[in-house]
């Protein structure tokens, strides 16, 4: 039969592109945001082109109750999720955040950048990621633990140490992974140090985790600037977000010489023309769990922090904090995401226009998954490595990651959080070719 004969419903079907039941087509949150990515992506791909539906909809997706009893000895019903979203490099591997906000668009939007990531720094993961709706500062000590161990029961029939390995993410930390790690051992009936990572050094953690992703952010926008000549050394520099991330970040670029003189994070935004004392900043951070009330710098109103001038802006709290409504009052030369998504693809735009360089989240954050990647190896191998091992492996994997996305970009002529995709891409399609469909 001749196309021209086909009936009309048959030339343009739509069961390939069709989203997933479980998603509002009008509303497609974060999720929707990466669509766009991998849209962007596509005219890049070549041949690979015909597996990119691949990308746009999650392997598995695990959606869980979780109740237990509150310390006032009533039950509460918590809403947990965990989505591996490919896993054709490798088992997945992504973060779990404790939120009120999280939502099953977030966390399949971030299982899908976690593939990107891994990817990107040519690790043998897969992405995944999870969460609980919860706030949890709004739990005790033992209503935390037993959350954290009723949905790692709920969601031990997916994870393990070859199948998907959660990290800490928002909220959560190496207490939360090791009650994680107890709780799926003690089901398996043996212990398995490599079912988390990000875990304390005496459950098999690894040393330099902690600050991982923060010095991959400071490794990689030191490469950034040296491209496009930005003394870092005299930079001024702002942060929103100041935990493990934004912290370790501002530390190291103040260590150059940097000036840090703005942060913002949940409790407000300080500010310090001459530079804020970032080791005092981040004592006062560590008692007090918020910027706000340090008197090392003065107070400004949360939305001028998008007006300070600087050289380079680090996003680092969550995603979507750059959006088309503040993108043009930025005034920095270069962003470095250290949080998941920080950009609207309209905001990516607006910058591109401004000649502003975006070093993105899939390439800029990666260190805590390379590290991670290191504990999970020492793990198997019960064989531990010195902390200037494992930074030096660090910084050696990320600047050779950034630099081959920096000429990919050059190549093409496209941004660098595009080019990151087509290699990230590029690298998990081939895979998926060569593994073929199955059955």
């Amino acid at each position: 039969m001749s196309t021209a004969s086909k009936p009309a419903h048959a030339a343009a079907p739509s069961f390939p592109n069709a989203l997933p039941s479980y998603l509002d087509p009008e509303n497609l949150g974060p999720w929707g945001i990466y669509l766009q990515q991998v849209d962007r992506v596509t005219p890049y791909l070549g041949k690979l082109s015909r597996w990119v539906e691949t990308l746009k909809r999650p392997k598995r997706a695990l959606i869980v109750d979780v109740p237990i009893h509150l310390d006032d000895g009533s039950v509460a019903h918590f809403e947990g999720y965990r989505v591996q979203h490919n896993t054709s490099r490798g088992p997945g591997k992504g973060g779990v955040r404790f939120h009120q906000d999280v939502t099953l668009s977030e966390v399949m939007a971030l299982s899908a950048w976690m593939s990107i990531k891994n990817a990107a720094v040519n690790v043998p993961y897969g992405g995944a990621k999870g969460g609980i709706r919860v706030d949890p500062r709004k739990l005790s000590r033992g209503e935390l633990e037993r959350i954290t161990r009723r949905y790692t029961s709920e969601i031990g029939i997916i994870i393990g140490p070859n199948k998907d390995i959660p990290a800490p993410d928002v909220n959560t930390d190496g207490q939360i992974m090791a009650w994680m790690m107890d709780t799926y051992s003690m089901n398996q009936g043996s212990t398995a140090t490599g079912v988390v990572t990000g875990k304390p050094i005496d459950l098999g953690g690894s040393l330099g985790r902690v600050e991982a992703t923060g010095r991959g952010v400071f490794t990689v926008g030191v490469e950034a600037a040296g491209h496009i000549g930005l003394d870092v050394s005299q930079a001024r520099v702002i942060v929103q977000g100041f935990g493990n991330v934004g912290g370790v970040a501002a530390k190291l670029f103040a260590e150059t010489g940097a000036r840090v003189v703005a942060v913002q994070d949940h409790g407000g935004t300080i500010y310090r023309e001459g530079g804020l004392n970032v080791p005092e900043l981040l004592k006062h951070v560590a008692e007090h769990r918020t910027v706000a009330g340090f008197d090392g710098g003065e107070k400004i109103a949360d939305d001028q922090f998008w007006d300070v001038d600087s050289d380079i802006l680090i996003p680092a709290a969550l995603e979507g904090q750059i959006n088309k409504g503040n993108a043009s009052r930025i005034k920095a030369r270069l962003v470095i995401e250290g949080a998941n998504g920080p950009t609207t693809p309209e905001a990516d735009d607006i910058l591109k226009e401004r000649n502003v360089l975006v070093v993105p989240d899939v390439i800029a954050n990666a260190g805590g998954v390379t590290v991670s990647y290191f504990e999970w190896v020492q793990d198997f191998s019960s064989f531990f490595w010195d902390e200037d091992e494992i930074n030096a492996r660090l910084v050696r994997i990320m600047k050779s990651a950034f630099n081959g996305v920096w000429q990919v970009a050059q190549d093409h002529k496209v941004t660098l959080r595009t080019a990151t995709f087509i290699v990230a891409c590029t690298r998990i399609l081939h895979t998926r070719e060569l593994r073929g469909l199955y059955p």
